[in-house]
């Protein structure tokens, strides 16, 4: 049991750099200066990767940024891994503004772009490898803060995980890309293919490429007018809304896709069942909203009373 660890949580099992991130891991005793700390040593390293890239961090050169030797960061730091796992969390250490407590969509585009904004201040980012389940606190907190979003949505833990998990990968998906381009030192014009927009034109043509030819014509192949991030996000949850609106897991399953196909249009029974299932799926969807619609209320009059208490 250490000074920061009053409650024997150092005594868990989690990897060193883990406990070091919640604070339960014991730390180095430092010198009457206390000039160097784990801290330091991660701010300097960010400071590091985001002038150089990721690849430019180790050990000695975070140690010569701060004017000490590498066996000094040792005592707080044992590995490069772990350095990584550190920096990573205090990108993570992101502020947003709390979630509607009735709109699901709007909290999850909040978080989404608020992940891209900070793959976009720190390019290195993404490239810091995945070896596991997020464990450090910020990056957990994150977490949190998306699974808050979907408190209205009617769907499973599971469910809900993996909503976030599909929202992370199209962030860090989108990022890498911008993480390539940023370091790449190209000329924006050169990126975007802009500047070959003319030798594109003449090599594209119809007869080749009928469907791209006249993307090509338009502008819209080398144009970066168009929010192509925006535009994913916004399909991304479209998709998460209408798995909602349909029950998540419990929906009843949509008819399959083959031969029997034909008897949902020529089977008098077959169509009338079909058209209760959409009224009664319809039914649930309208039930659902009117519930969200309920709870709103009754916080909003529970709020009020709690102002007229003085509490």
């Amino acid at each position: 049991m250490t000074e920061t660890d009053p409650d024997g949580a150092s005594d868990l099992a989690l990897p060193h750099a883990v406990a070091l991130s919640w604070g339960v891991a014991e730390r180095p005793q430092r010198g009457p200066k206390r000039e160097l700390s784990i801290e330091r040593i991660v701010e300097a390293a960010i400071q590091l990767a985001d002038a150089e890239g990721l690849g430019a961090v180790s050990m000695a050169r975070v140690a010569s940024a701060l004017g000490f030797t590498t066996m000094s960061l040792y005592r707080y730091i044992t590995s490069k891994d772990d350095l990584l796992l550190l920096m990573q969390d205090a990108v993570a250490d992101i502020e947003l503004p709390e979630p509607p407590d009735d709109d699901w969509r709007t909290g999850l585009r909040q978080w989404t772009l608020a992940n891209l904004d900070a793959f976009r201040r720190h390019a290195w980012y993404v490239d810091i490898p995945i070896t596991g389940t997020p464990l450090t606190p910020n990056v957990m907190r994150l977490i949190d803060l998306a699974l808050r979003s979907l408190r209205p949505a009617a769907l499973s833990e599971h469910e809900k995980m993996a909503c976030v998990l599909l929202l992370a990968s199209y962030v860090r998906a989108v990022g890498g890309i911008q993480s390539d381009i940023d370091t790449s030192g190209t000329p924006g014009d050169e990126v975007t293919g802009a500047s070959f927009a003319p030798a594109l034109a003449a090599l594209v043509t119809p007869d080749r490429f009928p469907d791209l030819a006249p993307v090509i014509a338009s502008g819209a192949y080398t144009s970066n007018e168009f929010d192509d991030f925006a535009f994913g996000l916004e399909r991304v949850l479209d998709g998460i809304e209408r798995y909602i609106d349909r029950g998540g897991a419990s929906a009843t399953p949509t008819p399959p896709d083959d031969d029997d196909s034909a008897l949902y249009g020529s089977d008098k029974r077959v169509k009338e069942a079909a058209k209760s299932r959409r009224e009664a799926e319809k039914s649930l969807r309208d039930a659902r909203k009117r519930e969200r619609e309920a709870v709103k209320a009754a916080r909003e009059r529970a709020a009020k009373e709690r102002e007229k208490s003085g509490n």
